[in-house]
């Protein structure tokens, strides 16, 4: 049995004081892709901040990375998100310096110290998200698909257990949207745990994999018929 990175046992997500989803239980094992589907205003997104503790856990139960959601204190939610990588539908990369820059920014901001090992892990980031020679380019000179692989060797830079991908693409066009489709399936294929919000159904088509609705405040498996 592969081991649980992620579980929720009758759980509702508020957005501030209204009730987006009730009544969820759901499990997502290690070295699973994981699709989340619904409409938008369906409550993906909304889910997604309640397990990167930007929305907290008021009713149910939520272990994710051996963290309990429910009684996580604000001083443990940066030790979270170390162990989450987290791509955002709109890169949330910072203009104002360089790719590298803009890395080392964030193993700065995680603790990390030594230069030497900082370069280095830099360096195998962009190697896995094909972009090794961009370090020097600013965010404003990549594409948009260039951008998001950029984003997502970011959530990869300190080994998270589990990568939530919120949209990721969400503002690519079909052709960039597969070949950031295929940079998350090498990364899953790779050993690791891949939750992605979506509303793209060509991409679900084109990669199948175990997939979950929000619909009606409820999030469910869809069985995907064989096409």
């Amino acid at each position: 049995m592969s081991e649980s990175i992620l579980n929720l046992n009758e759980v509702a997500v508020f957005q501030k004081d209204s009730m987006v989803l009730n009544d969820i239980t759901l499990e997502v094992k290690k070295g699973e892709f994981v699709y989340l589907i619904g409409k938008t205003g369906s409550g993906k997104s909304s889910l997604m901040k309640t397990l990167y503790a930007d929305l907290p856990l008021l009713e149910g139960h939520g272990r994710i990375v051996g963290f309990n959601l429910k009684t996580l204190e604000e001083k443990d939610i940066p030790f979270l998100r170390r162990k989450l990588g987290i791509v955002f539908q709109d890169f949330k990369l910072l203009p104002d310096r360089n790719i590298n820059k803009n890395l080392m920014f964030v193993l700065k901001a995680t603790g990390w110290k030594d230069p030497v090992k900082m370069d280095t892990k830099i360096e195998e980031v962009l190697d896995k998200v094909g972009m090794k020679t961009k370090g020097f380019k600013f965010p404003h000179e990549l594409s948009g698909g260039e951008q998001q692989r950029i984003a997502i060797a970011r959530a990869l830079l300190n080994d998270p257990e589990i990568i939530l991908a919120d949209e990721p693409t969400g503002n690519l066009d079909p052709q960039t949207s597969v070949e950031v489709m295929k940079v998350l399936q090498e990364i899953n294929k790779a050993g690791r745990t891949i939750l992605m919000a979506t509303h793209d159904y060509a991409l679900l088509l084109k990669y199948p994999s175990k997939t979950l609705k929000c619909e009606g405040a409820k999030v469910f498996e869809v069985v995907q018929k064989a096409v």
